[in-house]
Formats: structure tokens, sequence, C-alpha cells
């Protein structure tokens, strides 16, 4: 992004028009009013290796995954272990949670016949393409991502890999000449990123990156279970604030029983005055797959804590199977390893000739 105001106006009415289009805001999974068939195209995602993945992963990624293996005849979802180094890494805890991952996606209803599912390192066209898409993208324009301004905050400093995280996003997406891209609304900037370097390179060295547009799920942020202000994370150090897809029923009553609400008894839908009942409206309504309102329909007469157990039912019923075959999954590693070998040798096979005609265009051979 440039620096100077004129330009920053420039920058935001380019957002706004960009995603006003209904061609270019798309939803995904469980969004009700997108009646459009796409018919076409590819659509490509990736998610970190931080093991078995927690609710909030669940309903605002992973369940819209599995509906668009059905919406679109091309899927490449991608383990992104490059990522996940540009924090510290302990590496026999790494290779781990990376065969977690996978166990996890494919419980949730991850098919290898329908996506390719593969782990981002071993496909060393991303890191190649990203060094090139990374020359032609400007410190102030990563500067002023959210990646590296939420992240940097914290540590007070940050890599050289935390801060052009977002070109290898961006590669990520184009190596595969991706059109559309599952994202939350905190990554739509590093997805304005992706579209921004398709046209830079296409502007430079002739078309042959589509800009991609972005599926925006309809689900709802699950917050944490201790504070309703925040998402749900697999880093918060209360272990009574996130449910993992693997928890026990024990353990998901406890957790949703000790969760946070309110001192009105009543069971109502607001996310700003009463974020803690909302979050379970949420959770609720997500996990019985029904809407809002009829949760809250359902919860008419129930104080919040006899709520919290019909919550606790929707939750354990959804999870059970899922859990189970995780364990199943987990006990088959060579398994795991050839679902992970055979989508490497398949999205080798796209990446290839598209970073072939990158290297010829450049001008490396």
């Amino acid at each position: 992004m440039a620096l100077s105001v004129r330009t920053n106006f420039k920058h935001l009415f380019r957002t706004i028009q960009k995603f006003s289009s209904p061609k270019r805001l798309l939803c995904a999974g469980t969004c009700t009013g997108n009646k459009e068939s796409p018919g076409g195209g590819r659509v490509f995602s990736g998610i970190q290796p931080t093991g078995v993945p927690h609710l909030g992963n669940y309903l605002g990624a992973l369940e819209n995954w599995v509906a668009l293996q059905n919406q679109y005849p091309s899927v490449l979802y991608s383990i992104v272990d490059l990522h996940s180094i540009t924090q510290p890494q302990e590496p026999a805890q790494l290779r781990s949670n990376i065969l977690d991952m996978a166990a996890s996606l494919l419980a949730c209803g991850i098919d290898p016949e329908r996506a390719i599912l593969f782990q981002q390192s071993r496909v060393s066209e991303h890191a190649e393409l990203s060094w090139i898409l990374s020359c032609l993208t400007s410190m102030p324009r990563l500067r002023h991502l959210p990646q590296w301004k939420m992240k940097s905050k914290q540590k007070n400093e940050g890599s050289v890999g935390l801060y052009t995280y977002p070109v290898l996003q961006a590669a990520d997406i184009l190596l595969y000449k991706s059109t559309h891209v599952p994202v939350g609304e905190d990554q739509v900037q590093h997805l304005e990123l992706a579209q921004d370097l398709a046209r830079i390179f296409n502007n430079r060295y002739g078309d042959l990156f589509p800009e991609p547009a972005a599926l925006l799920s309809s689900t709802r942020k699950v917050k944490s279970l201790r504070d309703p202000s925040a998402k749900m994370s697999k880093s918060d150090p209360q272990a009574m604030a996130t449910v993992t897809v693997t928890d026990s029923p024990d353990d998901i009553a406890l957790k949703i029983r000790r969760a946070v609400t309110d001192f009105t008894s009543e069971v109502t839908f607001d996310p700003e005055t009463r974020p803690g009942v909302s979050n379970l409206v949420t959770i609720h309504a997500a996990m019985a797959m029904i809407g809002v309102e009829e949760a809250v329909q359902q919860a008419r007469g129930l104080d919040t804590g006899e709520y919290k157990k019909l919550v606790t039912e929707a939750v354990i019923q959804r999870l059970a199977p899922i859990r189970e075959e995780i364990e199943r999954l987990r006990g088959d590693r060579a398994h795991l390893e050839e679902v992970l070998d055979q989508g490497a040798r398949r999205a080798r096979e796209l990446a290839a000739p598209v970073l072939r005609e990158v290297r010829h265009r450049v001008g490396f051979c």
C-alpha cells in the first residue's frame, strides 16, 4: 500500500469497488444467499499444521471446504508447513502436527478423489514463485497487512519470513491459476495482494494469472468460551476456552458448562450486548445445522444453564464421528503418508508447467 494520502484513498476506493461486485464477493458452504452455480474454476486454500483443528476451524473453514468439493471441478487444499515456520517449531512436533492435520481433514470430509490434499513444502514451486513475486512487491505494501502488524507487535519484532508471509500466500494461490479462494474477513487484504500481484505480473510479462475472487463464508466467527471478545484459538492459554474436534464428550460438556455468559437467564442473540450467550447460540445453530432464529426458538423457556446442555448435545453429536475417524486414521500413518505423497504428485503436475512458463517469461530460460 502506498504512503501518500491520495494513494490510500485510491486503494480504498479500488478495494470497495472490487469487493462490492457480486462477481468478486461470493459465499461458500453455508451461505444460503448464493444461488449461482460456479460450474468452473479452481479453488485453493491452505491451513497451517497446528495439529488437530478446533471448533472455530471446523465451522469457519473446514465445513466450507467439504462443500466446495461438490461445487467446483478442481479443488486444492494444502497443509502449509512453510508458513508455519514463521513461528518457532520443534521439528518432531511439526512432523506429528502435519499428519494430525491430514487425519483431521480426511475425517472432516475432505476426499482425496475429489480434492488434491497435499503438504506445501513437498512442492518446491511454491517457494520459487514466492521469490519471483517478492521482487514485484514493495515493502510499504507489505508493512500495512494485518499478519505483520499483529504478530510483529506481539513479538516487538518479526522475521523476514513473517514479513513476506503474504507473498508466499499469493504464490500458493497463483501457482495453480486459482480462480476462487475461501477466506475469512481478516484475510481479505492478503487476497488483495494476490490479485494485485497477478495484475502486476500480467502487465509486465503478459497475461498468465487470473485474478482470484474471494469466497466469503456466511458462518459467524466462533469466539473463545472464556473471552467472547476474542476468537477461539488453539494458542489460548486458558484450556477451557477452546473445543477441539477430538475432545471427549466429558471435556466438551465441561468447557461449555464453564463458558462465560452473563447475569440474564433468558437466551437471546445480541452479539454486541450479550457476546457470551450469542456465541453459544452461534455454536448451537452451526452444529445443529439450523438458523440462529430457530436456535433461539429452541431455547425458549430455558435459562442459560439449561441451554448449555442443549448446545453440548449438538456439539457432541456432530463431532463424535469426526473424533472416531481421526483416531482410526492416526493409527494408519502409512495411509496418511500415501495420501500426502499422491497429493504432492498431483499438485506438482499442475504447478510445474506454470512455473516453467513464469521462468520463461521472466527470462530465466
